[in-house]
């Protein structure tokens, strides 16, 4: 069952803003982006641990789509998604908590860091990685890394079919097996659309995945500061060019960019006074969508315009 109620009024104002940004010098904008908007009545923090009946939270809220089923490659995204099966594995105790596993969370999420990320796929997996294997070993290597996309679809969400989070993420490239285990034509690189990405985000936000401490913990590393100048002290703050930078200086924000030579993408939850909390990934691809700063940041501007509160 979706997890969200499409909304019509909600849709035809998603589809006049990209016809409006398309036709402002964005031509074939359309191709180019998945887009997953919902917005809630009331705040979505803690939604489950509050409820006396779960039944509340999971009742579909309003939403709307655009090309929000199609698999993208998620960049950094798919951290997000590492992060909470990081807190999963814990809960089951196949791994031991400890400060440098805390340490590779935090610089996954807040910094966006790729070797962090590597360290966590390692020990969520059980594989490293290193040269080209012979074919059998590669098999068993290769079930190993299944793991992740395992539990993911044992979640049951409809959401996850197609998507395929089981890659590290790289600066300039996989080598070794781990470039075997890519394949031929890259054919196995990860995959996400922002469906999927919507519902792991709600579900967080909710406290409703894993645990309730899980889902603060990870909300606490998810939360982005707008503080002007602590955005300029550094540059990688995934809110300059991202959804974020659309957004008033007093918006609550929690969020997890993801950006590279060929996508620019960005799921975030917000809260502003007086103005109904939404949650919005929007995935853009394409080198000319990379190098575009403004594109998420106008998103955001005008879909937050029509979230008034009701």
């Amino acid at each position: 069952m979706a997890f969200y109620s499409p909304d019509a009024a909600m849709r035809a104002i998603l589809e006049d803003h990209l016809h409006s940004l398309e036709l402002q010098g964005r031509p074939g904008l359309a191709s180019q982006v998945s887009i997953t908007w919902l917005r809630y009545q009331r705040s979505l923090i803690g939604a489950a641990e509050a409820s006396d009946s779960l039944r509340p939270w999971l009742e579909p809220v309003a939403g709307a789509t655009w090309d929000g089923s199609t698999a993208r490659y998620p960049a950094s995204v798919v951290k997000l998604f590492y992060l909470a099966a990081t807190e999963a594995w814990l809960q089951r105790q196949l791994l031991e908590d400890g400060p440098e596993l805390r340490r590779a969370m935090a610089d996954m999420i807040r910094d966006s860091s790729n070797d962090a990320t590597a360290v966590l796929v390692d020990w969520l997996t059980g594989t490293t990685s290193g040269p080209d294997l012979p074919e059998r070993p590669l098999r068993a290597w290769i079930e190993a890394r299944q793991l992740v996309n395992q539990w993911y679809a044992a979640q049951g969400w409809p959401e996850f079919e197609g998507c395929n989070v089981c890659q590290k993420t790289w600066g300039d490239g996989p080598y070794g097996r781990e470039r075997q285990f890519y394949g031929p034509e890259l054919e196995n690189r990860n995959r996400l659309s922002t469906d999927a990405t919507a519902r792991l985000l709600h579900v967080i936000m909710a406290g409703a995945l894993v645990s309730p401490p899980a889902c603060t913990r990870m909300r606490e590393l998810l939360s982005r500061s707008l503080d002007s100048e602590l955005r300029a002290a550094d540059p990688e703050n995934q809110v300059d060019g991202f959804i974020g930078a659309g957004l008033p200086a007093s918006a609550r924000l929690w969020s997890k960019a993801g950006w590279m030579s060929q996508a620019r993408h960005d799921a975030a939850y917000v809260e502003i006074e007086g103005r109904a909390p939404f949650l919005l990934v929007i995935f853009s691809e394409g080198a000319e969508r990379a190098a575009d700063e403004k594109l998420l940041p106008e998103l955001s501007w005008l879909l937050s315009e029509a979230c008034s509160a009701s």
